[in-house]
């Protein structure tokens, strides 16, 4: 009798929810949630393989994969100076199986510089950890008559918009650390644009331009052989690869910072107990020596945050560098 009444309640309840077409519904209700992850797991870089962006995902996806029990398996997606694979990351599910490499280029840069960016840096993503900071460092052509900072802002102030600078592309994290720079010590550089790095790098040796801010790893060996020049880095303490070059901030510029930040970003709405899980396992990638020596000898230096810390970081990053965009006249109309 009672089972005949519990049958009876079951039923009636079922068709009260909408009947069998509620079933699915009820029966996922109650049902216990999945273990995550349960499958690999894509961390969108939205660049082509080899740059920066690509050596630190690849840096931190390995270990990440064994920490989380499945893999994390990088994919490379190009276009739009990284707002393509950018805008994938903001549209995918908000389950922790899609996640993206966000840097300054595409959380505080993109935004400004494209008109229909495709995404808000701020609403669109659920922050889960900084990487790295990567600072850049000025080398000029041997033939320049400047050996430090000082120097070389004396030069250009007794010759207004002679001195020229190449960037890696108007609107890059190169561009923008230079006219940061420019703003800061109050003289006029003469912007000369490159499609990349190597590009620029070599017509700095050829003489064809004086000044680049460079990333760190491509300025090692020219710095050593003597080809190039470096006066200062752009971060606020000294560099592991560049221990003798004095910062910025040093030489007459104090608190002057320019520097690259690398993080991990998911789409918005997934659930902080995946987000925590998956800063828990980039810290512990980064408290590995193996993984935090592979970054330094990048250029980088680790810098691991709470997702709180890591959303508070993006908001600065993006109010400082937009209105760099918008002073150097970079942004597409």
């Amino acid at each position: 009798m009672i089972d005949a009444m519990r049958r009876r309640y079951f039923f009636i309840m079922i068709m009260l929810m909408g009947g069998a077409a509620a079933w699915p519904r009820w029966a996922h209700a109650q049902s216990p949630p999945s273990v995550y992850p349960d499958r690999p797991i894509t961390l969108i870089v939205p660049y082509a393989p080899g740059g920066g962006n690509d050596v630190l995902a690849r840096a931190v996806a390995e270990p990440m994969g064994k920490s989380l029990g499945q893999p994390v398996v990088i994919e490379n997606r190009g276009g739009a100076g990284g707002a393509v694979g950018t805008r994938q990351v903001a549209k995918a599910a908000p389950d922790g199986y899609t996640l993206g490499l966000g840097g300054t280029g595409t959380l505080a840069i993109d935004p400004t510089l494209y008109p229909n960016v495709g995404y808000d840096p701020r609403k669109d993503f659920a922050p889960v950890g900084l990487i790295a900071t990567s600072p850049l460092i000025i080398l000029v052509n041997p033939s320049l008559a400047a050996r430090n900072v000082q120097e070389l802002i004396a030069l250009a102030k007794a010759q207004p918009g002679k001195l020229n600078y190449a960037s890696a592309g108007p609107g890059s994290g190169i561009h923008l650390g230079t006219v940061l720079f420019a703003d800061t010590a109050g003289i006029d550089l003469t912007h000369i644009p490159y499609k990349g790095t190597g590009p620029a790098l070599t017509d700095l040796l050829g003489g064809h331009v004086q000044i680049y801010f460079s990333s760190l790893p491509p300025a090692v060996g020219l710095v050593k052989d003597h080809k190039l020049r470096a006066l200062g880095v752009t971060g606020l303490k000294r560099s592991a690869s560049f221990p003798e070059v004095p910062t910025v901030a040093e030489q007459g510029l104090p608190g002057f910072e320019a520097v690259l930040h690398y993080g991990i970003i998911a789409p918005a709405g997934t659930p902080r107990r995946i987000v925590d899980k998956l800063n828990a396992a980039l810290r512990a990638a980064l408290d590995d020596p193996k993984v935090s020596g592979h970054i330094a000898t990048e250029g980088a230096e680790p810098l691991p945050m709470s997702p709180d810390e890591y959303a508070a970081d993006i908001d600065r990053e993006e109010t400082k560098w937009s209105a760099l965009v918008k002073k150097s006249g970079a942004a597409e109309k």
